[in-house]
Parts: structure tokens; C-alpha cells; sequence
């Protein structure tokens, strides 16, 4: 058996793909456009594990004008990536106005949300020292 990739439903692909593209750094590997279905895939990889991929599906908006509301995302867990630094990725994702919901304060571990609400855990590769302002940077929301 071998892992293929993990679907997460957006709302706004290009909010999505600013997130995990420019913010994470994941790179984009495939794209299908399906006219007759109405939707919109996306594949997303980490240079590290190119086979391991994010598949963002966009549904394009009803004829109406009106979307699929998918809840708060809170029955998935999260997608978890080993960065280089964590601080650097926290700050990078902070600058693009996104919430570091659990801070690096420990300078391994650090919870952000995606702009669909799926948490995403960063994880130092090895230990960085405690630093400001994350380490006395309290929790912000849930994740």
C-alpha cells in the first residue's frame, strides 16, 4: 500500500493557495479543472516528500451564487510539516495576517489554521532556544 494524499475541501482557492503555497512553501504539482463536475483540484507537495500531497478541491460556486458551508473543520485533526525554522514560518505566516494560534514557545511546536479552518502543526526540525516574542506569546483561538 503506498499514501497518496489527503483532501481538504476551500472555499476561496486563492486565499488557500496563498496560505499553504506562499506561506508553508508547498509547491504546486498538478492541476485539473472539471467543467462538467464544476470544481477545481489542486496538488500541493513539500519539496522533502514530493509523493505525500495536499489535494485542495474547490467546488465552483452553485449557479445561484450561493457555496457549501463545510463547518468549522474541528472533525479533522491536522496536517502536520517539519519545517527548518519555525520562528521564520511563524513570522513569514504572521506577516501574510495569520494567526499563530498556539506560538512556538518552546521553539519546536507551533498550531496555525488554515483560511478553511484546518489546523496545521509546524514542527521544529530538532530544537531551536526559546525566543521573543514567541515565548510569552499566549494561545489565540483554538486549533
Amino acid at each position: 500500500m503506498k499514501y497518496l494524499h489527503t483532501m481538504v475541501r476551500v472555499r476561496d482557492l486563492d486565499a488557500s493557495l496563498r496560505f499553504y503555497r506562499d506561506g508553508l512553501g508547498l509547491r504546486e504539482t498538478r492541476r485539473m479543472e472539471n467543467p462538467g463536475g464544476r470544481y477545481t483540484l489542486v496538488f500541493l507537495a513539500a519539496e522533502e516528500t514530493p509523493d505525500a500531497e495536499i489535494e485542495l478541491t474547490w467546488n465552483w460556486p452553485a449557479e445561484d451564487g450561493g457555496t457549501e458551508d463545510y463547518g468549522s473543520a474541528r472533525n479533522f485533526g491536522h496536517l502536520a510539516f517539519r519545517v527548518a525554522d519555525v520562528y521564520a514560518t511563524c513570522e513569514r505566516l504572521q506577516a501574510m495576517g495569520v494567526t499563530i494560534n498556539r506560538p512556538p514557545r518552546d521553539g519546536h511546536m507551533a498550531f496555525v489554521r488554515s483560511p478553511d479552518l484546518v489546523s496545521i502543526e509546524l514542527l521544529q526540525d530538532g530544537r531551536l532556544p526559546p525566543r521573543e516574542p514567541w515565548a510569552s506569546m499566549p494561545n489565540t483561538g483554538s486549533w
